[in-house]
């Protein structure tokens, strides 16, 4: 999917120019002449990022940031602010904002700062991704295979995990090869550091 960086602002002229430098460093964008219009738009699936004047006729930027909150957004926001708006600014930080820049704002810097944001927030659409793969994979195993995979994960030798489980060594190979092909990996190695890329997923 296309990453774009939306520009939520009520000045037609701003909305213009920053789609032109957007343009001109090859960001694909999309305009917005309020916060309502981009709610209207606004989908789980949107990637990319956003930049949000602080200060607009109806809802705010800092309403609207509060809105994809509430409604589980985690694209990156730059807010652009005046220069009385930065204390207002710095508390939407400490919300989760991406950043903030006062305006009038250094052109290249800007755009730097857009592209950081979009890198940002394409890794973290790989990561669901990712984590998203392994929970299918995980979801085929058997109870027994989640309590063998989780004593693997712990570093305990086949013989071990037998006494653990009060089964046999050879039933413990054939459910430690079923966990190795199920989560297509070859080693104990491989699925440690398979698992620790989608850190809080469930492994017992």
């Amino acid at each position: 999917m296309t990453q774009y960086a939306y520009i939520v602002d009520d000045d037609e002229a701003i909305r213009d120019s920053l789609s032109w430098l957007l343009q001109s460093r090859g960001v694909d964008n999309l305009t917005f002449s309020s916060a309502e219009a981009f709610l209207e738009a606004w989908t789980p699936a949107l990637t990319g990022c956003i930049l949000l004047d602080i200060r607009m006729d109806k809802m705010s930027g800092t309403e609207l940031f509060e809105r994809l909150l509430e409604m589980g957004c985690n694209i990156p926001v730059i807010f652009l602010t005046g220069h009385g708006d930065v204390p207002m600014a710095v508390s939407t930080l400490k919300n989760g904002a991406f950043d903030f820049v006062e305006k009038p704002c250094n052109d290249n810097e800007l755009v730097d700062r857009v592209v950081e944001a979009l890198k940002t927030d394409k890794a973290r659409s790989e990561a669901a991704a990712s984590a998203d793969s392994i929970n299918s994979r995980i979801s085929l195993l058997t109870t027994r295979e989640r309590q063998v995979m989780a004593l693997i994960l712990a570093g305990k030798l086949n013989k071990v995990i037998a006494s653990d489980l009060q089964i046999s060594m050879r039933t413990v190979e054939v459910h430690r090869s079923s966990v190795f092909d199920k989560m297509g990996v070859r080693t104990a190695v491989e699925l440690a550091q398979k698992l620790a890329t989608a850190p809080g997923i469930p492994t017992s």
